[in-house]
C-alpha cells in the first residue's frame, strides 16, 4: 500500500515524515481539494463510546451528523439524554437538533464523511485485537459511495489504516482506494473524566491519503478545534504521532514505579523523594500507581507488535510494561505481608478497597487493574468489598465478576485499599475511612490520597 509521497506546497517540498509550523500554516491556508466541498457533507460518527460522542456533539453544532453504534441500549440511552460515560450532560444532549443517534446501518446512506472512533484493544496475549475497527471498516465500506472521506482516530500502530482497513473498505464498497474514495486519520486524544481539557481545547493531528483529502480533513477538524489543528505529512506518520503518546507516559510512570519499589525496600517515602526531586525544574512529576485503562496499558502494546513483526525487539517499551502490567501483584503482596507483620489472620480477614474504576472521578472500568487486586486478595481467601460510587454497578459484575458495595459499614476492616483518587474519597476523609477498620488494620493508600501517618502505607 502506497503513503502520500514528499509534500509540494508554496514551492517547497517536505520530506515524507516531516513537519514544520510553516508547513501547518500552509495547508490550512489552501482550499479545498476537489474531491469534496466542505459545504455539502453530512457527517456519520462511527461508534459513540467516551471518544465519538463528543466528537459528534462538536461537529453537530457545525454540522448534521449521524451517530451510530451497534449498541441498542446506547443509542435509546443518548436518545434519552442519558450518558453512561458521563462525558455529556443531559442537558447538552436534549439540546443538539442536528445530531441523530442510530444503531441502524441504513441510516448511513445519506452520509459522505465518515468517523470511525471505535475501540482498538489486545488480546488475553497482549496483541493488537483489530477486530472492532475490522467490523467498522466492513459497516462503512457497505455504505460508502463515490468520493466518500473515511477518517479514523481509533489507536493503531503506524500502518494499518492502510494495510487492515483500506483492503476492507475496498472489497466491501467495490470502490478503488484514492481513486473512488480517500482515507484520513486524525488520532483520537479524549481523556475521559477530565473536564478542563475538553474535545476543542485539544490540538488535533490530521492526515490524509492524499494531498487534498489531507488539507480537507484538516480543515474539517478545524470547523470544531478551537486550540487548532497539526497537519503530518502521512497516516503513518499521524499512527505513530498517537501511539508513541501513551508509549512514553508507560514509560515514565514504571520509572517510577520501580523506584517506589526501590524505596520501600529502603523504608522511605517515596512522595517525599518525588516531591523533593521536584523541587528541580525539569525533573518529570510523574507518582507511582496502577496503569489502566484503554490507553497507557494498551497502546504500548501496539507498536511494539510492529515492531517485532519487522524484527526488532523493544526492550525498553516492554520492560515498562513488564513493571506496570505487574504493578497489581506488587500491591496485594505488600498488603499481605504488612498484615502478616502487624499479626493479622488474613484467612479471618476483611479488606475493602475504594475506587474501582481505572482513574479518579471517572465511571470507566476498562482495563482497571484493580480488578486484579481483588481477584488476587479472594485467591488467599480474603473477603473483599469493593466501594465506588462512579462505577456503574452491573457492569462491574458483567466485565470482572465484582459486586461493588454501596455503603461502608463501620469496624469491619482489617484493611483498606484506597485505590483511586476519587473526590468524594477526599472529602469522606482518612478519619471517617478509619472508623470502617478493626482496631488492628492497615490502610494501604496507593494515589497519596492522604497525609501520611502510622497506620497507612503507601506505594
Amino acid at each position: 500500500m502506497c503513503h502520500t509521497t514528499p509534500l509540494e506546497i508554496v514551492g517547497k517540498n517536505y520530506p515524507l515524515g516531516a513537519i514544520t509550523k510553516d508547513l501547518a500554516l500552509n495547508i490550512k491556508s489552501l482550499h479545498q481539494g476537489k474531491s469534496m466541498d466542505i459545504d455539502d457533507i453530512k457527517i456519520a460518527i462511527v461508534g459513540l463510546g467516551y471518544v465519538g460522542l463528543p466528537l459528534a456533539v462538536e461537529f453537530s453544532k457545525v454540522k448534521n451528523v449521524v451517530g451510530f453504534d451497534i449498541n441498542s441500549v446506547r443509542v435509546h440511552e443518548l436518545r434519552q439524554g442519558i450518558d453512561s460515560t458521563l462525558e455529556m450532560d443531559s442537558s447538552s444532549l436534549n439540546q443538539l437538533d442536528n445530531l441523530y443517534f442510530t444503531d441502524q446501518q441504513a441510516d448511513l446512506s445519506d452520509c459522505n464523511v465518515f468517523i470511525v472512533t471505535v475501540p482498538t484493544p489486545v488480546d488475553s496475549n497482549n496483541q493488537p485485537n483489530l477486530v472492532p475497527l475490522e467490523h467498522a471498516s466492513r459497516l462503512v465500506g457497505d455504505m460508502i459511495k463515490r468520493n466518500s472521506v473515511i477518517i479514523y482516530e481509533s489507536t493503531v500502530y503506524p500502518g494499518a489504516t492502510e494495510e487492515i482497513c483500506v483492503p476492507i473498505l475496498e472489497a466491501a464498497s467495490s470502490l478503488k482506494f484514492n481513486l473512488d474514495f480517500y482515507v484520513g486519520y486524525s488520532p483520537e486524544r479524549i481523556n475521559p473524566g477530565d473536564k478542563t481539557h475538553r474535545l476543542p481545547d485539544i490540538i488535533k493531528v490530521t492526515s490524509g491519503s492524499t494531498l487534498d483529502i489531507a488539507k480537507f480533513v484538516d480543515a474539517l477538524y478545524s470547523l470544531v478545534i478551537t486550540a487548532g489543528t497539526f497537519p503530518v505529512s502521512s497516516i503513518m506518520v499521524a499512527e505513530a504521532s498517537k501511539v508513541i503518546e501513551n508509549t512514553q507516559r508507560d514509560i515514565n510512570i514504571a520509572l517510577i514505579n520501580e523506584l517506589a519499589m526501590i524505596f520501600n525496600m529502603l523504608d522511605i517515602d517515596t512522595e517525599e523523594v518525588l516531591l523533593a526531586a521536584g523541587s528541580k525544574w525539569n525533573f518529570l512529576p510523574f507518582r507511582p500507581g496502577l496503569v489502566g485503562g484503554h490507553c497507557i496499558g494498551v497502546d504500548p502494546y501496539y507498536l511494539t507488535h510492529k515492531a517485532q513483526s519487522l524484527g526488532y525487539n523493544p526492550e525498553i517499551i516492554l520492560s515498562g510494561r513488564r513493571i506496570n502490567d505487574g504493578m497489581s501483584q506488587y500491591v496485594t503482596s505488600q498488603l499481605i505481608k504488612t498484615l502478616l507483620k502487624k499479626k493479622i489472620d488474613i484467612t479471618r480477614s476483611k479488606v475493602l478497597i475504594m475506587g474501582f474504576s481505572f482513574k479518579e472521578n471517572c465511571p470507566d472500568i476498562r482495563n482497571t487493574k484493580v480488578a486484579d487486586i481483588y481477584h488476587q486478595l479472594r485467591e488467599y481467601g480474603i473477603e473483599v468489598d469493593v466501594f465506588d460510587p462512579w462505577v456503574d454497578r452491573i457492569e462491574a459484575v458483567n466485565l470482572y465478576d465484582v459486586s461493588l458495595v454501596t455503603d461502608l459499614d463501620r469496624e469491619k476492616y482489617s484493611a483498606v485499599i484506597v485505590a483511586v483518587a476519587h473526590d468524594q474519597f477526599k472529602d469522606i476523609g482518612i478519619d471517617e475511612i478509619s472508623k470502617c477498620c478493626l482496631a488492628n488494620h492497615v490502610i494501604y493508600d496507593l494515589k497519596y490520597t492522604f497525609p501520611l501517618s502510622n497506620n497507612i502505607l503507601r506505594l
